[in-house]
């Protein structure tokens, strides 16, 4: 039994997205974080921060580490980041050199950063959903598109429409939050280096040097400084997921309609069975939808209290985020992949 529907042992299989959560793992976490501090070594040794032969060693030391997972636990219990156990055990592997380890960083550059190496690969698995979904609606246009439909405003029979108006109104909105996407990621793909308060005091003239090879080793962009307490970027991504799972919830909630018994414009392949009533295929993928639209439009309003960071850095907040992004994710990546199963599902038989 787990608290959370996303990994539960059968809610997940309905609501649940394994690729999507596999990114959050304890393991993918550390991975992350491991990738930082290595290309911290590397970068430190090629500007001659560090010994150059301390570099090698503490890179080498991270490729075969292995991390003692209950003392992370503990430790963490106690100072509420991860990352200073690690960087002890990680210190502990590099022997001599162990000194020369998290030189300059902090913890929240290590775990932002490691998000951001993980968000950004999200990214581009969601994008290839949308553009997964595109063509699926694109096929349903042009199969059905020139079926009449009834149009209801206020709940109520309108005029009748071609179903390629409504599906239009499925598939525009989508198109538009891949459109967005480009954004989203340069606000979140981003090198979050700044040390204890933001201001690299550590590392002197070479602050520059060094973060423009962490970057480059890593992959991510760098912003003109670090963005320990400025927020707007993780809130955006926010928000676009709850845009993206709220255009997805809009035709969960048009099929669910238009699949009903007394309507019949919509015909399900295949649906949800009943326990009582087996004649019936309920539309639980397009009532999915809508429930993880609702989810993410509650949880959107969170992450927008996360961006009350106090000064330079703010404990509550960024615990705040750790709890609310993950789901908030995880929710959109099951979202499309059930809207890519529902449309599948899906015919059109125009009006009764």
């Amino acid at each position: 039994m787990t608290v959370s529907s996303f990994d539960h042992p059968f809610l997940s299989g309905f609501l649940g997205d394994e690729e999507t959560a596999g990114v959050f793992s304890a393991k993918a976490d550390l991975d992350a974080m491991l990738a930082f501090e290595a290309a911290l070594a590397g970068a430190e040794g090629a500007a001659g921060v560090i010994p150059s032969d301390a570099a090698t060693a503490i890179e080498d030391a991270i490729a075969g580490f292995r991390p003692d997972i209950s003392a992370l636990r503990d430790a963490t219990a106690r100072d509420g980041v991860v990352v200073p156990e690690l960087v002890k055990q990680l210190r502990r592997a590099a022997g001599v050199h162990g000194d020369h380890v998290h030189f300059g960083a902090t913890s929240q550059d290590v775990i932002d950063t490691g998000l951001a190496l993980r968000l950004g690969k999200l990214l581009t698995l969601f994008a290839e959903r949308l553009h997964t979904l595109d063509a699926a609606l694109a096929d349903l246009d042009e199969r059905f598109g020139r079926l009449e439909v009834m149009a209801h405003t206020r709940m109520q029979a309108a005029i009748a429409v071609p179903a390629s108006r409504k599906i239009a109104s499925w598939r525009d909105p989508l198109a538009r939050c891949g459109e967005r996407l480009p954004g989203v990621r340069d606000d979140v793909a981003i090198l979050h280096f700044g040390g204890a308060a933001g201001t690299q005091d550590k590392l002197g003239n070479k602050a520059g040097a060094v973060t423009e090879g962490l970057a480059q080793r890593l992959g991510l962009a760098v912003p003109q400084r670090a963005r320990h307490s400025e927020r707007d970027g993780i809130a955006g991504y926010a928000s676009w997921l709850s845009v993206v799972t709220g255009s997805l919830g809009k035709i969960g909630q048009d099929i669910a309609l238009m699949a009903q018994s007394e309507v019949g414009e919509i015909r399900l392949a295949r649906g949800g069975g009943s326990s009582a009533m087996p004649h019936k295929v309920n539309p639980v993928s397009a009532e999915a939808l809508v429930a993880l639209a609702r989810f993410n439009a509650t949880l959107v309003a969170g992450m927008h209290q996360a961006l009350v960071h106090e000064n330079e850095r703010s404990g509550a907040a960024w615990t705040l985020e750790w709890l609310i992004l993950p789901q908030m994710t995880v929710a959109t990546g099951a979202a499309l992949r059930i809207a890519a199963e529902l449309l599948a599902a899906i015919s059109f038989s125009g009006r009764n």
